[in-house]
């Protein structure tokens, strides 16, 4: 079930016309903890899994715990967690490649250094349902021996909801002068400012990242830049993107972000960032990399 987005509190094309071409179409995934199936879209639910396909494991020689300090984990490979599942019923906005209608998201629920990752490694399986459906179905998750609390996420039932948004680092560097005096001003007269208002850190398909810290888009192995694909955020706290569906009365005495982020997949996630994975659609089996 998808959600209702309030209305931002201004029209860009009217207060400032030099931002509409910014916009992008994203689908805040909206997840909220529940007891998600394997046919179901999921953040954290049981992933639809053919038995004849053996389960991703991750032997990575540099992925420790930060509860044991630096000590790597092994020398058994970690059974790595499932973390996104999409149908693309769900998500019509995402494009799959052909005779895929799920997309899933595994991570190893570890640190890795390499590379400065500093994060989980994610893989992604694009598959088809009715293929995976022809055979029998694995019944049971495979649970990690080791991992970091941090980047297990909680079972979550998802509500793909598609919105527009406008970019918090993505923009020129003279119109995002220009942006931040504007977003003063509405914050001034709506309590809410630009990046409040117009930008999303949530878990989310499309649009643009969520960036925590100064961009750092990715090039494929073809020389362009790679597409955004989806951010796993830590905060799903929503301020005016709070959907209608979970306002609480004025009078209720609890913040309007408060809820969801109690009631959602309960990973810190290191400094409260997130997770952007990116692909290249142009290049030959979709490359994926993350930041």
């Amino acid at each position: 079930m998808s959600f209702t987005v309030p209305p931002p509190p201004l029209d860009p094309a009217k207060h400032f016309p030099d931002l509409v071409p910014h916009a992008r179409s994203t689908t805040l995934l909206y997840p909220r903890a529940g007891t998600p199936g394997r046919w179901e879209s999921s953040l954290g639910g049981p992933p639809l899994w053919p038995t004849a396909e053996p389960w991703p494991m991750c032997a990575a020689a540099d992925h420790y715990n930060p509860a044991r300090g630096r000590a790597a984990v092994g020398p058994d490979p970690v059974a790595m967690v499932p973390v996104v599942q999409l149908f693309a019923k769900d998500v019509p906005a995402l494009e799959f490649p052909a005779g895929a209608d799920v997309l899933q998201v595994l991570w190893c629920p570890l640190i890795h250094s390499e590379h400065d990752h500093w994060s989980p490694v994610p893989t992604l399986r694009w598959r088809s349902a009715a293929e995976a459906a022809s055979g029998q179905l694995r019944a049971d998750v495979p649970q990690p021996y080791e991992c970091d609390d941090e980047y297990l996420p909680r079972p979550c039932v998802v509500h793909p909801t598609e919105a527009d948004e406008y970019p918090n680092w993505d923009l020129p560097d003279d119109l995002a002068e220009r942006v931040g005096e504007w977003s003063e001003e509405i914050e001034e007269s709506t309590g809410l400012s630009y990046f409040d208002a117009f930008t999303t850190r949530q878990s989310k398909v499309g649009g643009y990242p969520g960036w925590s810290r100064e961009p750092r888009w990715p090039e494929c192995v073809c020389g362009e830049r790679m597409e955004h694909l989806l951010t796993v955020s830590a905060s799903e706290s929503c301020g005016r993107w709070l959907p209608m569906e979970e306002r609480t009365p004025p009078d209720s005495g609890r913040e309007v972000s408060e809820a969801p982020q109690e009631n959602s997949h309960g990973m810190v996630m290191g400094d409260g960032g997130g997770i952007y994975v990116f692909v290249c659609r142009d290049w030959p089996d979709w490359p994926t990399i993350h930041r």
